[in-house]
Formats: structure tokens, C-alpha cells, sequence
């Protein structure tokens, strides 16, 4: 068996409209991440962030795997996963008990999560994460962390995020029938924000926008919490088809075209600058100015920011965005996006790319890996949380005092 093993191994698989991305990384002793493989491979099977064909997504995911044990040296057993899709809702809850030794302690936590989620949801949609956003114990309201803090009630606002059964289903089921398990199905804006955001940003209030293939995902923070989370389906493949359509050219040379070419804002591109535009069957190919084409790209991203500018209204939280909007993903890296978002947002925005991570850094160094590296620090701080509040062991007379314990309670 390959040394590598005997370390912390965590993996994260971007399973994204357009590619699958698996990313492996090794957890130090501190919680700290080094990036020791990456395989990408196209999507098939995915449209709009769901599973539509079982086959071809097991294929995809199975190279994209086999790439990155490849280059990790280390055979690949489980997986944290991330999901999006239009099926994604989310609210804010909130739940209350009653502090029992007059002390918070990680049970009464615990109880108060608890209440919080016991919200009626509906019967096909299942909870992803229950993120909590701040503590109340008595009236002191804006606490983080409660424990050891005395009080007689204890309040918990949290963020709730749920999705639909059969597509968490589906890709548990991709993943299995690629002889993996499942650690954890995560939401991807939410994986994102780990890699891409300061944390002086989420105090101020920013918006998350990832913008993938199929998808654009959106994550609202403020005061250092998730506030809002939603999914618009409109994104990169949309916007590939607008020019197959406009330019009537087949879809795989329409991609081409978009990444190596193609520019938001109409404004920054040439108009002597000029493409060769492959066309449908054996005619021959066709040159075209930049410009026409970035006629035909700006006004779909206009759209596209025009609906999160309206998501961002909706969520009641556009005021409170002080630190802006921070895009990544894939579609966000084209030519003149961030100054097409500056002037339809009017405020500050930057291009993200993922951070917080050693290792392969010159190769993750692209916004298309936010969500793979984002869901290896989710799953990094996952596994500190269970460390820190696994139990001690228990002294000999344990039994005497959980008996004790027992007695007081139920008399």
C-alpha cells in the first residue's frame, strides 16, 4: 500500500453540468489542506445540474476518479459530493429549549439544531444542511459560539437548505455504482464560498455568484453567516447555444468559439479583430468580426445578471452587501463579465479563484475548481468539528454519575 494512504485522505467530486471534477487532497495534522490530485473529465449525462442518464454520468465520473488516483498515487474509496440544481430551496428557521444545568453544553445544541429543523417540508424534498446563524441565550442575541455561557433558554437561527430525494439519490447512486461511498452530499455555492471568500467579506455582507454550465448558484452572507441560497437555471450552456444558433454552427465549435473568443460587453472587443466560424455539414467556414460575436454574448449575461440583481431584491439583503458581488465558475472567467456586473449591480465585483489550499496551487489556480477545492475545506472543517466534539473518555465511575444524572432529570 502506497505511504500516501496512511494520511488523512479527503476527497471532493464537483459532479457540474458541463465536467466532473475530482480533486484530492491530504489533511495535515492541523486541519490544513495539500492538493495531491485533480481529474476533470466532460459531463454526460447532467443537464441543469441533475442527473438525467445514470450511464453516462457513472462513465464520467469513472475517468475523472481514475485521473485523479493516478496523479495521487492513492486508490479512492469515498467521496464528498456536491449538488445543485433548480430543485434546491432553502429558509431560514429558528428553534428554542430550555438550558438544563443552567449551562449550555454541546447537548443542548444539539436539542436546539434540532428544534430548528423540525419544520414541515415537503415529502420529496430531503434537508442538506442545517447552517446555523447565530445563538440567543436569554436575550443576548449575536452569539456564535454558546457553550459553557449561562442562561436558562437557549435559541438557534439557522439556515436551512433542502433538495429533492430523487436527484440526492441519483448521484449517491453514480457514485456507488462507481464502487465509492458517499461521505456527504453538499450544496455547491455553499462548497464554493469556502474557497473563494474572505472572511472579512462574509462579516461585510457579499453575494456569491458561481456560475457553472448548467447552473448559477447563488449564496447570500452576512455578519459571517449564510442568509440566503438560491438557483437559477441559466448559465454557460445557454449561452454556448445562443451561439451555435446565432452563428449557426455546431454545438462542440460553438464551446470552442465562447471560451477562446468570445466577450461580454461589447465594447471590449475589436471590431477588425476577426474568427473563423466553422459551419454545419461540409460547407466551408465563414469569418466573423469579434465584435458580432460579443453582440450575440452580452446580451444573455446581461439577462442572466438581471435575474440575480432581481434574486438579490427578492432575498431582502441587496442593501446589505457592502463587500459586493464575488463571481466564479467556469462562465464567469470570459473577457469583460466583471465590468458587464459592475455596471448592471453598481458595485464592487471581483473574479474569485480558490484559495486557502497548498499543493497543486498553479493548477487549481481557475474558478472552474472552486467547488472541488471548496468541498475539500467543508469537508476539512467537518472532520475538526467531529474531532473537538467527540467525547473524552469516560472515568470509571461513569455509570454512577449517569445514573445520578438520570435521577435528577426525571425527578
Amino acid at each position: 500500500m502506497n505511504p500516501v494512504q496512511q494520511k488523512k485522505m479527503l476527497v471532493g467530486l464537483d459532479i457540474g453540468t458541463s465536467k466532473i471534477v475530482c480533486i484530492v487532497g491530504e489533511m495535515g495534522v492541523d486541519g490544513t489542506i495539500e492538493i495531491v490530485g485533480l481529474g476533470s473529465h466532460p459531463s454526460r449525462g447532467m443537464k441543469k445540474g441533475v442527473v438525467v442518464n445514470i450511464e453516462s454520468t457513472v462513465q464520467s465520473i469513472r475517468r475523472a476518479v481514475e485521473e485523479a488516483e493516478l496523479m495521487a498515487g492513492c486508490t479512492i474509496h469515498s467521496v464528498y459530493a456536491g449538488i445543485a440544481g433548480s430543485h434546491i430551496q432553502s429558509m431560514n428557521s429558528h428553534g428554542i429549549v430550555a438550558v438544563r444545568d443552567r449551562e449550555v453544553t454541546p447537548a443542548d445544541i444539539e436539542r436546539v439544531i434540532d428544534a430548528a429543523q423540525a419544520v414541515a417540508i415537503p415529502q420529496d424534498q430531503r434537508i442538506l444542511h442545517v447552517l446555523p446563524q447565530e445563538y440567543v441565550v436569554d436575550n443576548q442575541e449575536g452569539i456564535k459560539e454558546p457553550i459553557g455561557m449561562s442562561g436558562v433558554r437557549l435559541e438557534a437561527k439557522v439556515h436551512l437548505v433542502t433538495g429533492a430525494v430523487n436527484a440526492a439519490q441519483n448521484i449517491e447512486r453514480c457514485v456507488q455504482r462507481c464502487g465509492l461511498q458517499t461521505d456527504a452530499i453538499i450544496l455547491e455555492q455553499l462548497a464554493s464560498s469556502y474557497a473563494v471568500l474572505t472572511d472579512d467579506e462574509r462579516e461585510l455582507g457579499v453575494c456569491l455568484v458561481d456560475i457553472g454550465g448548467g447552473t448559477t448558484d447563488i449564496a447570500i452572507f452576512t455578519e459571517g453567516a449564510i442568509r440566503h441560497t438560491a438557483v437559477i437555471p441559466i448559465a454557460g450552456d445557454q449561452v454556448t447555444n445562443d451561439i451555435a444558433m446565432a452563428l449557426r454552427t455546431p454545438t462542440q465549435h460553438a464551446e470552442k468559439i465562447k471560451i477562446k473568443y468570445a466577450c461580454a460587453l461589447t465594447q471590449l472587443a475589436k471590431a477588425d479583430e476577426t474568427i473563423k466560424v466553422p459551419s454545419v455539414g461540409d460547407r466551408p467556414p465563414r469569418d466573423l468580426s469579434r465584435q458580432s460575436l460579443a453582440e450575440v454574448v452580452e446580451p444573455r449575461y446581461d439577462e442572466l445578471f438581471t435575474l440575480i440583481q432581481a434574486e438579490l431584491r427578492r432575498s431582502g439583503f441587496e442593501d446589505m452587501v457592502a463587500a459586493g458581488i464575488v463571481l466564479t465558475g467556469g462562465t464567469a472567467k470570459m473577457e469583460g463579465v466583471v465590468d458587464l456586473a459592475e455596471e448592471i449591480f453598481h458595485m464592487p465585483v471581483r473574479l474569485a479563484r480558490p484559495q486557502g489550499v497548498s499543493g497543486l496551487t498553479d493548477v487549481i489556480n481557475n474558478p472552474i475548481y472552486s467547488t472541488g477545492v471548496g468541498l475539500l475545506l467543508f469537508a476539512a472543517q467537518q472532520q475538526t468539528n467531529n474531532r473537538k466534539n467527540m467525547p473524552a473518555e469516560e472515568p470509571q465511575d461513569s455509570y454512577l454519575s449517569r445514573i445520578k444524572d438520570w435521577i435528577k432529570v426525571n425527578f
